[in-house]
Order: C-alpha cells, then sequence, then structure tokens
C-alpha cells in the first residue's frame, strides 16, 4: 500500500526521506522476524498472527494521525515492519504444515509465495487508485487498510492450529540446544550459502527497483500516484505468473530457477538503466515484467529450498533468516537515489548489474556443472 501513498508526501519531505520511509519497515521487520518464528514454535501460529495483525492496523493509525510529521511516519513504518516481521515468518510455516497432508512436495512454499506476492500486487494498485482520484488520499487509504485487517482478524482466529505450543517449558533446556543447532547446520550449509545467501537479497532488490525507483527516476507527468501503482501491479503480478514456469525448472534442476531468476536481475539492471536514459513507458514496463519475474523466480525457488533444508523443529526461523536476507534488498532504492546525487542512476544500476553478476557466479559453486561424461560413468 505505501509504495503508492508514498507520491503524497513527495511535496514535503525530501527524496532521501521518502525513499528512507519505504524502506525504514525492514529495521523494525528483520529483528522481528528473527524473534517471532521462535515465538510461534512455542505459542502457536495463531496467536502471533492475531498479534501481527492487530500491530499492522495500529502502524497505519499512527501514520493516519501523523499530520505529515516524518518522525511520526517513520515510527508507524516501523511498527508496520514489526507487523510484517511478525507475520511472514510463522505464516508461511503454518501455510507449509497445514498444507503438508495430501499435497505435492513445495505446494506450502508456493501458496506462501502467491499470497504474499498478490498482497504487493494488489496493494499498490489499489492505494495508487486511491491516491489518484479519491479525496482525501492521507486518511482513506489508511481507513481502508484498517477496515482489511479487522475483516481478516475473525478468519484468523477461526484458522486450525498447526504447532501447538511446547508441552513443557522443561523441554527448552535440552531441546532448545538441539533446535539451534539444527538451525545453524541449516544456515552455514554449503547449500545455505552457496545459493540462498547471495540471492534472496535480490528477491527485494529486483521488486523494489521497479516499483520504489524507476517510477521516481522515470517521469510520469500528472499520473504518478496510479502509474507507480501499475508499475508495482506489472512488477509483482509478473512475480506471481512466473511461478508455474519456476516449479518447472526445480523439476529439471533445482539450480535452474535460482540461474534463471539472477540471470534476469542481470537484464531487468541493464533494461532499468536504458528505461533512465531515455524515460520511455514501454519500457518502464517491459523492465517490470523482467524484474518482476526474477522476484518471483527468486522468491519461490528460495522458499522451496530453505523449508527442504530445515526440519520440523527449524523450519520457522529457517524461514525467517531467509526472509531477513530477502529483505537487504528494501535497501536498494535508497541507494540508488543517494549514489545517484552523484553519478548517473543509469551508472548505478549498471554497476547493480555486475554485483548481481557475482552472485549467479554462487550458483556454480552450490551446484557444480560436471561435464556429461563424468557424471554418466
Amino acid at each position: 500500500m505505501f509504495a503508492s501513498v508514498l507520491q503524497v508526501y513527495r511535496g514535503s519531505l525530501s527524496g532521501f526521506q521518502v525513499n528512507a520511509l519505504f524502506g525504514a519497515y525492514a529495521l523494525g521487520l528483520v529483528p522481528a522476524l528473527l524473534v517471532m518464528a521462535k515465538v510461534s514454535d512455542r505459542l502457536g501460529r495463531r496467536r502471533v498472527l492475531l498479534t501481527a495483525l492487530l500491530l499492522c492496523a495500529l502502524g497505519s493509525a499512527v501514520i493516519l494521525f501523523s499530520g505529515g510529521a516524518f518522525g511520526t511516519i517513520l515510527a508507524g513504518r516501523i511498527l508496520v515492519g514489526v507487523s510484517a516481521g511478525s507475520a511472514f515468518g510463522p505464516g508461511t510455516a503454518w501455510i507449509k504444515e497445514l498444507s503438508d497432508t495430501g499435497e505435492p512436495a513445495g505446494t506450502g512454499a508456493r501458496r506462501s509465495a502467491l499470497a504474499l506476492t498478490a498482497g504487493f500486487a494488489v496493494g499498490p494498485l489499489l492505494s495508487g487508485v486511491i491516491v489518484q482520484w479519491l479525496p482525501s488520499p492521507q486518511t482513506t487509504a489508511y481507513l481502508v487498510h484498517i477496515t482489511l485487517v479487522a475483516l481478516t482478524l475473525p478468519v484468523v482466529w477461526r484458522a486450525s492450529e498447526s504447532a501447538p505450543p511446547a508441552a513443557s517449558p522443561t523441554a527448552g533446556a535440552d531441546g532448545g540446544s538441539r533446535r539451534g543447532a539444527g538451525v545453524m547446520s541449516v544456515l552455514t550449509s554449503r547449500l545455505f550459502v552457496t545459493a540462498v545467501l547471495p540471492t534472496a537479497p535480490w528477491v527485494f532488490g529486483a521488486a523494489t527497483v521497479s516499483l520504489a525507483a524507476l517510477p521516481v527516476l522515470v517521469p510520469l507527468g500528472g499520473y504518478a500516484a496510479v502509474g507507480g501503482g501499475v508499475v508495482a501491479a506489472v512488477t509483482l503480478g509478473s512475480g506471481i505468473a512466473v511461478q508455474p514456469f519456476a516449479r518447472r525448472l526445480a523439476r529439471r534442476s533445482p539450480a535452474a530457477p535460482f540461474r534463471t531468476g539472477m540471470a534476469s536481475v542481470i537484464a531487468g539492471l541493464l533494461a532499468a538503466a536504458l528505461t533512465v536514459t531515455t524515460g520511455s513507458l514501454l519500457l518502464l514496463l517491459a523492465t517490470a515484467v523482467v524484474l518482476g519475474a526474477a522476484y518471483g523466480m527468486l522468491l519461490v525457488s528460495g522458499l522451496q529450498l530453505a523449508e527442504s533444508l530445515a526440519g520440523p523443529q527449524t523450519i520457522s526461523t529457517v524461514i525467517a533468516a531467509f526472509y531477513s536476507l530477502t529483505y537487504i534488498g528494501f535497501a536498494f532504492p535508497v541507494l540508488v537515489q543517494v549514489l545517484g546525487k552523484l553519478w548517473d542512476p543509469a551508472l548505478i544500476l549498471i554497476a547493480g548489474s555486475a554485483l548481481a553478476m557475482t552472485a549467479l557466479a554462487t550458483t556454480l559453486i552450490a551446484w557444480p556443472v560436471r561435464p556429461a561424461s563424468r557424471t554418466a560413468s
């Protein structure tokens, strides 16, 4: 939602402040991800998700009554980040656990990625319409969001619990140490370090360059709000559309969706540089499709690999670690904004594509390419 509402604040806040507000939600999100995943293992998924929803509504209420003050909006954004961090790890684990009975492997990861991406796609488009054409968008957008949260609360309340609270607090000393060791063994495993760690930041790195940085760098005329919403919807809609293709690639080779996703990041950043140079709106939409496809492919493949590496006692925490890495990408638009004052933004995007090539190279370490004859023998 906030991606489009940001247009309202561009007249009263600096470009750095606007991009900082967009990325600040990661300041609350990452710590909450790491903490609330373990809390949900003990208290259950439902309690944590209900708390997250209430915090989300509170964050919107804080921004609603901020009066446009940067510090208050920042506090509200961090609150929203805490709520998101409280939801993503436990929510993804909850969906996987509910999908485990009678469903093919990977179903939970696909459903989680689909739900997450659908929210990210529809939110900016709806709020873009509100900001562009409805009165008092600073009020209306947040009231709509709070209303949607209120409608969601009873649905979550009635959902089946999948991870009951720990049976006994005494299990924490012994079982907790084993659980921690399991998490560390996953996070230091070769596949996690060489495949997930270098590619995960590009999940939201690709998406936010498209939906947050490019609508600022490419003039959208008098339709900045709804235009930004359309770019966000195209970006994340492409992320949804590409996920069946990512699954087919994964069936051929676990390395394929990672390598294809990173190749799409590289191509998308180069296209973004050309878009900024030409100011072409058609090229902007094409770039959004490529970067969105990269986002969707890396998200679903990263989630599936993280889930496959984790055991039942560590899955929530491992997923939280994965999401924490993905949200590093929310800093990318801020970097483009800051460095754009020193160098041409197109050059910064080209440099980003070169950095993405190093992440693509690490997948060759994760899954070495072997000669066909040697493999056959």
